[in-house]
């Protein structure tokens, strides 16, 4: 018999291995299909907002009267107080601390003063003196009240027509007292801040700005137009001789009386940064003081010459007031408003026909 060669083959088991695998991929991307397995999409990203700016700085405040920047401003109202100025007075306590200070001549050719407080109210002012006609038109604009001791009835009641409250000794009010070093009439003081826990509900808003005042970064009108000035000798009457001197290193002008200088009671000069000379007509009242002498007036509404003193210098300009609880106005001689240094000021009344002003 014969015998046929047998032949082996390996290929079978390779191509079965092949088989496999193509299955196995098969079933695992079937498996993936069946499970639902999506592709992941790309997301695109959330911007982060942009934090808004912070809100801008409060507008700076400024006290009314004197135009000196400050926090807040007390909304409580403007003190005008009358003050002595004889020579028994002197020297006087609390005018260095009053905003604005009037001077006027009175009976006799003496001057007195109306102080007007309200950036700072001491706790002790004097001596204090009676009212007399011109102060309803110096403190109506204020709207504010007005303390005295002593006066004729028309005077005192002019006071309360003109729309202030009035703060009187003679009434029995509440913050005055005598000072047991004095002699009277001389010696009658006052705390403002007893004065002020008795303004009624009509009587207790801040004062209205009474001058224009440069402001920060701006120059005042008398060093930027005027002329530049050392002294300014003032003739009131025959006893009211005021004189202002410009010192630098202190930037305010002193005051002297007569050639002395003037000082508080603590011995502190009388300083101004602003003195406002203003010429006026003074009228007889027909009224008598209890020596007999004649009781003057000052015309406050009207218009008439201004020296405007601040800063080591001084510019001429003309004042007007429209009524009598208008502020003074003060104009150049472009027509343009004065505007005055920051701080406290001094107006002068000299009379046009028996008063002077000159200057060095």
């Amino acid at each position: 018999m014969d015998s046929f060669p047998v032949r082996t083959t390996r290929a079978r088991p390779a191509r079965r291995r092949r088989l496999g695998t193509a299955l196995f991929v098969a079933l695992v991307l079937g498996a993936s299909v069946a499970c639902g397995t999506d592709p992941v999409t790309p997301t695109a990203s959330t911007p982060t907002p942009t934090p808004p700016p912070p809100p801008p700085p409060p507008p700076p405040v400024y006290w009314p009267l004197t135009g000196i920047e400050s926090g807040a401003v007390a909304d409580h109202p403007a003190l005008a107080v009358k003050i002595e100025n004889s020579t028994d007075s002197r020297p006087q306590t609390g005018l260095n601390s009053a905003d604005v200070v009037w001077e006027e001549v009175v009976e006799g050719g003496i001057t007195r003063f109306v102080a007007v407080y309200h950036s700072t109210m001491p706790t002790e002012i004097g001596p204090i003196r009676s009212v007399r006609p011109m102060d309803p038109a110096i403190a109506a604009p204020l709207r504010g009240l007005f303390a005295f001791s002593g006066g004729q009835r028309p005077f005192v009641d002019a006071v309360a027509d003109a729309g202030l409250q009035v703060i009187s000794h003679d009434a029995g009010d509440a913050g005055f007292y005598r000072l047991s070093t004095r002699s009277a009439p001389h010696n009658v003081y006052a705390d403002t801040t007893a004065f002020l826990a008795q303004a009624d509900a009509g009587h207790q808003v801040a004062p209205a700005p009474q001058f224009s005042i440069a402001p920060p970064g701006q120059q005042p009108t008398a060093p930027a137009t005027g002329v530049p000035t050392t002294v300014l000798n003032l003739k009131l009457s025959g006893v009211g001789r005021p004189t202002w001197t410009w010192h630098a290193p202190a930037a305010a002008w002193h005051r002297a009386e007569g050639g002395t200088p003037a000082t508080e009671a603590d011995g502190s000069p009388l300083r101004a940064a602003n003195v406002v000379v203003l010429r006026v007509a003074v009228v007889n009242t027909g009224f008598s003081d209890p020596a007999g002498n004649p009781v003057p007036e000052t015309q406050m509404v009207g218009s008439g010459e201004a020296l405007i003193a601040t800063g080591g210098a001084t510019v001429a300009a003309t004042w007007s007031k429209a009524s009598l609880d208008a502020p003074v106005v003060l104009t150049d001689a472009a027509g343009l408003t004065v505007q005055l240094a920051p701080g406290n000021t001094w107006v002068e009344l000299v009379p046009t026909r028996t008063g002077s002003v000159t200057v060095g």
